[in-house]
């Protein structure tokens, strides 16, 4: 039909490949340029490890800012917008954070007031209260309907997330080791993250009517989805989506950290010191030594 609305039509978005590139620029420029000034002779400028995760991290944000999950996102589906905010809130934070040598934390944290203020923020409890405080303000219906209407709002609203996700895993899986908590308390504190959002998502999936209005006024029902049911589906992936990404870490932390050592504990096998094993004593003694111990040791009394 003339005039229709494609909702799949490509819209180029230069300000997300800007602030992409401009990531990844800087990335590059502070391994290449700055690593080998940073790091002392012999050690890595960057493992493996990490340069996968700064190209998921990077692959990530690109993906969920531009076309067609943020167009989709904005213009018609409340469900993908929701897609978008879990993408930016708990799986490319973590995969930055890793991919983040420590040199490179230290250089741009540095050791005076930024580094206060970053240990201020990120302590478990302060990180965690702020992280959720946005998570709950961004569902807010009067800000969403807002934010669908105003771009520099959209984008501030995604900064600001993005940011406070950074904070909310920087106790878990940050480059800077003394600001990381216990194994334990990870497990606890990831636990916790995945029960308040379970508030505004209970209230999606059961709310009547629509709860955003400016969803109301998409000109075409992308995959015949009713303003109902895409909210409904949205609190369902905010809910699941959340709690299976964080449960399925606590459960691999739980099995990589305390299921090994209680195998060990608990195991028949009898482990053999290092010192009854050859080759493992702390000095190798001579025949002569041998000898000199028995001739200066007095024989033992003979009893009757």
């Amino acid at each position: 039909m003339i005039g229709a609305v494609n909702p799949w039509a490509f819209h180029p978005h230069p300000e997300v490949w800007l602030l992409v590139g401009g990531l990844v620029g800087a990335y590059v420029y502070m391994v290449v340029r700055v690593g080998p000034q940073a790091v002392r002779p012999g050690q890595p400028i960057v493992t493996r490890r990490q340069l996968m995760a700064a190209t998921s991290g990077f692959l990530l944000l690109w993906a969920a800012s531009d076309w067609p999950i943020h167009d989709i996102g904005e213009n018609y589906l409340y469900s993908v917008h929701m897609v978008q905010h879990m993408v930016l809130s708990y799986f490319m934070p973590p995969l930055l954070l890793l991919a983040m040598p420590e040199w490179m934390a230290r250089l741009l944290v540095g050791k005076g007031r930024t580094y206060s203020v970053v240990q201020w923020f990120t302590r478990p409890v302060v990180a965690a209260v702020i992280f959720n405080l946005v998570v709950m303000v961004t569902h807010v219906p009067v800000v969403v309907n807002h934010s669908v209407e105003i771009g520099p709002l959209h984008y501030s609203l995604h900064l600001l997330l993005v940011l406070t996700s950074l904070l909310m895993w920087m106790p878990v899986c940050g480059p800077l080791p003394e600001l990381r908590i216990s194994a334990g308390a990870k497990m606890i504190y990831l636990f916790a993250q995945s029960v308040v959002p379970t508030v505004p998502a209970g209230w999606l999936t059961f709310a009547e009517g629509a709860v955003y209005k400016s969803y109301l006024r998409a000109p075409v029902r992308v995959w015949n989805l009713s303003v109902t049911d895409d909210q409904q589906l949205a609190g369902v992936i905010m809910k699941i989506g959340g709690s299976v990404f964080l449960w399925t870490i606590v459960v691999v932390m739980f099995f990589t950290r305390f299921a090994k050592n209680w195998e060990e504990d608990n195991s028949y096998r009898r482990r053999i010191p290092d010192s009854e094993i050859v080759g493992h004593d702390e000095k190798t003694l001579t025949f002569d030594e041998v000898t000199r111990a028995f001739e200066t040791t007095p024989a033992p009394a003979e009893t009757e």
